[in-house]
C-alpha cells in the first residue's frame, strides 16, 4: 500500500475536484467567480494556518519564493479558466483545461532536459483523448474563450510540473499553506480592484463556498502537493485527469444527469491512460517470461 501512496493522494484529489464541479455550479448562483476564487482561497490559507500554526513559526525563504510561485501560477490558471468559461462551452472548456496532462512531460523536457517516458506520454495523450469523449460536444470554431482555456491548461501544467520539482526540497505542508496566502491576496486584490465587494450570506451559497474551500482547496490541494512527492509529474497530470471523470460520476449523482455511451467511452480510456502509465504494460512481460519458464512434459 506505501507504494501507492502517491497515487492514492492524487486520486481522492481528482474524486474531490471532480465534486467541486457541482459545488462550484451552485455557488455562481450566489458570487461572482472572483469571490469564489478569493473566497475558497481564504477558507483554505486559514484553515491550513490553524491546524499547521507551528510549522508557521520556521519558514524558509526559499519555501516562501516557491510557495509564491505555485500561488501565482494556481490563481492564473484558475481565473483563465472561469473568464474563458464565460466565451466558451463548459464542454470544450473541460477538454482544454484537460490539455495540461500533455503538457507537463514537456516542460521537463524543454527546462530540465528529461528524458520522455514512452508510456507515460502514450497514457498522458489517452486521457486527453478520454477526456475529449468524455466532455467535448464537437461544437465548431475556435474562439477567445478557448484561447483563454488553453493558457489555462498551461497554467495549471507548470503548477503540476513545479510542486513536483519544489517538494523534492522543501516541506509539502508550508508549501501549501504560502501557495494558498499568495493566492488569497491576489484573489483579494482583485475582487477589490473590479469593486465587487457587496458578499451575500445566503445560506445555499456559503455552504457551498465553504466546500469548496475546505474539500476542494484545503484537503485537494494539500494532498496534490504531499503526494506528488511519491510520483512523477506525468502521472500525476494522469491521474489529476480524472477530475472531469468523477465530476462526470457526481453530476449523475447529484444533479441526476443521464449516462450516455460516449461517456462510458471516455471513462474507459482516461482509467486504460492510468493503466498504461502506472504498469508500463509489465503484466504482459510477467506473462511472457512464465510461459518461457514452463517447459512441456
Amino acid at each position: 500500500m506505501k507504494k501507492y501512496i502517491g497515487e492514492i493522494g492524487l486520486m481522492l484529489t481528482a474524486i474531490i475536484w471532480g465534486s467541486g464541479f457541482v459545488g462550484s455550479a451552485v455557488a455562481l448562483d450566489t458570487y461572482t467567480p472572483y469571490q469564489i476564487l478569493a473566497g475558497r482561497f481564504l477558507i483554505g490559507a486559514v484553515l491550513l494556518c490553524v491546524v499547521f500554526h507551528k510549522k508557521l513559526k520556521s519558514i524558509p525563504k526559499s519555501a516562501l519564493l516557491k510557495g509564491a510561485i505555485l500561488g501565482i501560477f494556481l490563481y492564473i490558471a484558475f481565473v483563465l479558466q472561469t473568464v474563458g468559461l464565460q466565451y466558451t462551452t463548459p464542454s470544450k472548456n473541460a477538454f482544454l483545461t484537460a490539455v495540461n496532462v500533455v503538457v507537463v512531460p514537456f516542460i521537463g523536457l524543454a527546462i530540465y532536459k528529461k528524458k520522455l517516458d514512452a508510456f507515460e506520454l502514450m497514457g498522458a495523450f489517452l486521457a486527453m483523448f478520454g477526456v475529449a469523449v468524455l466532455s467535448l460536444q464537437w461544437s465548431a470554431g475556435v474562439n477567445f474563450g478557448d484561447f483563454l482555456s488553453l493558457c489555462c491548461a498551461i497554467g495549471f501544467a507548470f503548477h503540476i510540473f513545479y510542486t513536483a520539482q519544489f517538494v523534492k526540497q522543501e516541506d509539502p505542508i508550508i508549501l501549501t499553506i504560502v501557495q494558498m496566502a499568495t493566492a488569497t491576496i491576489i484573489g483579494i486584490v482583485v475582487v477589490l480592484l473590479k469593486g465587487e465587494t457587496s458578499f451575500s450570506m445566503q445560506s445555499e451559497g456559503l455552504t457551498s463556498l465553504l466546500y469548496l474551500g475546505v474539500f476542494s482547496t484545503t484537503i485537494a490541494f494539500l494532498l496534490q502537493t504531499v503526494s506528488q512527492k511519491f510520483i512523477t509529474e506525468t502521472k500525476a497530470a494522469i491521474i489529476l485527469s480524472t477530475e472531469s471523470l468523477w465530476g462526470m460520476v457526481f453530476s449523475v449523482i447529484l444533479l441526476s444527469e443521464i449516462v450516455t455511451f460516449k461517456m462510458g467511452i471516455g471513462a474507459v480510456l482516461i482509467l486504460a491512460a492510468i493503466i498504461l502509465s502506472e504498469t508500463k504494460l509489465s503484466f504482459f512481460n510477467r506473462k511472457k517470461a512464465s510461459l518461457i519458464k514452463v517447459e512441456p512434459k
